[in-house]
Order: structure tokens, then sequence, then C-alpha cells
């Protein structure tokens, strides 16, 4: 029997079956805070509220610094993500140590779904208002986020993580395009129903804050705490769950030099991951200021690659079952460069290549995404899953800070956006070489964890 063997846990019980579903369906409804918000709705809308507000060079002056309207959620994306630099791997620790994970995920999931819902109220020029409401919806997204990544490992043994994690972002890319189908019918009918186009929008970016909240309640019924490993963690007797948390995160910021490999990988997925989640949040402002296309084109672009994701998501899931995690996020990086050399050629108003050029983001997409988070399972410690997907979610899912700076950097110096995104070429490349040359066998023993049988 292979040491991979020996790991492989029994079929799931009826109790783990029904704590999957729980987790999947977390997926299923934090997804549409990326889709119908960060990706489809708020880029845009933000931006035209910024430029309502501009003064007659087209500038703004948030907190008395003048900027180019057109860069101003890009700094916005960036903002959200340095505050969560300081939380996130925090809120790990603190999970890790309390044991209330349902408790962490409920508080919030609801709170940004609250600050999300308030996004309706963004009108005229209240572009600060709109800002203010995205940066803590975006850190309380990341702060679920990490506590509910944290329960992959408990979920599945380290055979089953690529298949589970795969399902999980299906089920996800299910959730953000039923929702968004339900926008595009809504805003491509705002005349009839007596809306105007901003009315609209408003409605659509409250409605995922419903969604998000309504469906997270199945998800903390469906799972359940589990008892910290003491030995794990750093001994505070008569310390709270937050005191204790700083002090395992001060522990954990020194015990990182034992992981340099698990480090390795986190250097990588930052880059690389930083240019996938940029892409994906600024695609729909690359489409209208640059391409010229309608709102109505880029929501319907977006679904299709919300459709196209699920499939990729399970296919990419099999490739890796068949060839390895390592070799098939390797070969969905070349693809993603080709993406964006592609995306510098195309034509304005030339809406039928941005939806081929959707449909092979779509299929990318996924398996991407679910296949470096099942990776980077495999190098945690046990016993610190919350804390290190702490750090790992900083670049995660619409919360880079580099890209997106990047983005804004480069249109601000040289007002083009064609050049601006084929300056995300360097995070693939980069991300790329530094996973090529991981170890991923060897990083996974040094972790303390059971190596699966393909990488």
């Amino acid at each position: 029997m292979t040491p991979a063997q020996a790991s492989s846990p029994p079929p799931p019980d009826r109790t783990l079956r029904r704590e999957r579903r729980g987790w999947y369906s977390y997926d299923w409804a934090m997804s549409v805070f990326n889709t119908s918000v960060t990706t489809v709705f708020l880029a845009p809308y933000l931006t035209s509220i910024a430029e309502a507000a501009a003064d007659p060079e087209g500038r703004i002056h948030p907190l008395g610094i003048g900027i180019p309207s057109g860069s101003f959620f890009g700094y916005v994306l960036s903002l959200s993500v340095v505050l969560q630099v300081f939380v996130l791997p925090l809120t790990g620790a603190v999970a890790d140590r309390s044991g209330r994970k349902r408790q962490l995920l409920a508080g919030f999931a609801f709170l940004g779904s609250l600050c999300t819902m308030a996004l309706f109220f963004v009108a005229g020029e209240r572009y600060l208002l709109g800002a203010g409401l995205f940066v803590v919806a975006n850190l309380c997204f990341g702060a679920a986020t990490v506590v509910y990544y944290s329960w992959l490992p408990d979920l599945a043994g380290p055979d089953e993580r690529d298949a589970v994690s795969s399902r999980g972002w299906a089920f996800g890319y299910l959730g953000g395009a039923a929702l968004l189908a339900a926008n595009l019918a809504l805003f491509t009918r705002y005349e009839s129903l007596g809306l105007t186009e901003g009315e609209a929008v408003r409605i659509c970016l409250a409605s995922a804050g419903v969604w998000w909240a309504g469906f997270t309640v199945v998800s903390v019924a469906l799972l359940r705490n589990r008892r910290p490993r003491e030995s794990e963690l750093v001994p505070a007797p008569g310390s709270g769950a937050l005191v204790g948390g700083f002090r395992q995160l001060g522990a954990t910021l020194r015990d990182l030099r034992r992981y340099r490999l698990t480090l390795w990988f986190l250097a990588a997925y930052l880059l690389f991951n930083d240019g996938v989640q940029t892409i994906i949040g600024v695609s729909a402002q690359y489409g209208a200021e640059e391409l010229e296309l309608s709102q109505t084109t880029l929501v319907s672009t977006i679904l299709l690659v919300q459709v196209v994701a699920f499939f990729g998501a399970v296919v990419l899931g099999r490739v890796a079952a068949a060839i390895g995690a390592k070799r098939t996020v390797l070969g969905a990086l070349v693809v993603w460069t080709g993406v964006l050399v592609a995306a510098y050629f195309l034509t304005p108003g030339a809406a039928v290549q941005f939806y081929l050029l959707a449909v092979v983001i779509g299929f990318v997409l996924g398996g991407t995404q679910a296949l470096s988070r099942s990776l980077f399972s495999q190098l945690i410690p046990p016993g610190r899953e919350a804390e290190y997907f702490g750090f790992y979610e900083i670049s995660d899912r619409g919360t880079t800070w580099l890209g997106p700076f990047l983005f804004a950097l480069t249109y601000q110096v040289t007002e083009s956006y064609r050049y601006a995104i084929f300056s995300l070429v360097f995070f693939f490349v980069v991300g790329g070489v530094l996973l090529a040359t991981l170890d991923m066998r060897r990083a996974i023993v040094e972790a303390g964890n059971v190596p699966p049988e393909r990488l």
C-alpha cells in the first residue's frame, strides 16, 4: 500500500456529506459578490459616479489628492487589500484558536452583505460613499473566505482535495451565473420597468448582498465547529481568542522560516493570482472604456464566463487527476498569458471577439483557482489552516493590490487601457516560473503532510 493510499479516507459518511454540501453552498452564496459587484457592475458604475464629480480636467480629489476618474476604482480595490494584509492573517489565527469558525463566518458574511446592500444608495456624486462601502464589504468578503477555505483539510483527504475544491468552485460559478442572469434580465428591461439605468445597476448591486446573506444561512446551518488542536497553538492561559490570536500570529510569522517552500508557493500564487484577479476586476472597465462595448454586452460576457467556468472547473479537475494539479495550473498560466496578448489587439466594438476571449478565460479560470486552493491546502502545517489561508486570501478572489495598482498606474502614465491590460503579463510569467521551479512533493512533506499520489 502506498502512502497516498494509506492516507485516503473511507467513503464519506452522511455527516461528512452534509457538511460538504454546506461548504459548497457558501461558494454558491459568496460568488455573486465577485460576479455582480466586483466584476460587472461596480467598476464602470463607480467610474461613472466619479466622472460626474470630476473637475473640468477629468480629475477627482478624494482626501485632497487629485487623480483621474478612470484610475479611481483601481486605487479603491488596492486600498481594500492593503487593509486585508493586516486583518486576514489575524482573522485566521483567531479562527484556529477559538474553534468558532461558524460564528466568524456568519459575522463577516452578514456584515459584508449589509454593506453590499447599502450600495443601492450610491448615486449622484457619492463616489466616496461607494468606495467606503466596497472597502468594508471586500474586507469582510476576504475574512469570511479565510474561514471558509480553512474547512477544506477537514472535509477531504490529500487525494480528494482537488476534486472537492473543484466542485466547490463549480457550485460558485453556477450561483454567480444564476444571479447574474437575473440581473441581466433586469438591466436589459429597465426602461420597460420604469427605471433609469443607474437605478437598475443599484438594484443589481443590492441583490448580490441579499443573495450572499440568504445562502450563508444554509452554510452556517450545515457546517460545524471543531476543537482547536491545542498542541499546535501557543499557550496563552487566561487570554481571550483575540489576544491569543495576536500571539499565535506572531509565533507563526516567526515560524514561517521553517516552511520556506510554502512561502515559495505563496510568492508564486501572489503573482499569478494577482494577474487573474485583476483581469476579473478590470475587464468590465476595459470593455466599456477602451472597446466601447455596451453594458449589456459586458454583463452577458461575464455570464458566459461563469457558465463556461463551471465546465472548466470540472474538466481541469479531471485533468489534474490524470497529470497532477501543478502541471495543470502551469498549462493554464500559459493560456492566461495568451489571453492578455489577444486582449491587447481586440478591435473596438467587436463584441464577437470579446465573447470568444471570454470562453477561453472561463475555461481556465475555474481550474486555476480551484487547483491552486487544493495545492496550498497540502502545504499548511496541521492545525493552522485558517491562519495560513489568511495569508493566501490576501491575493485571492477580488483582493489583489499589485495588479490593480499596476493597471491604474500604467493607465495614468500612458492614458491607454491597452498598455494597462498588457502590463499584467508580468504576473503570469514570473509567477509561472516560480511555480515551475517549486518541488511540491518536498514542500508537502516539510509541512508535515502526506503528498497525494499525483502532483
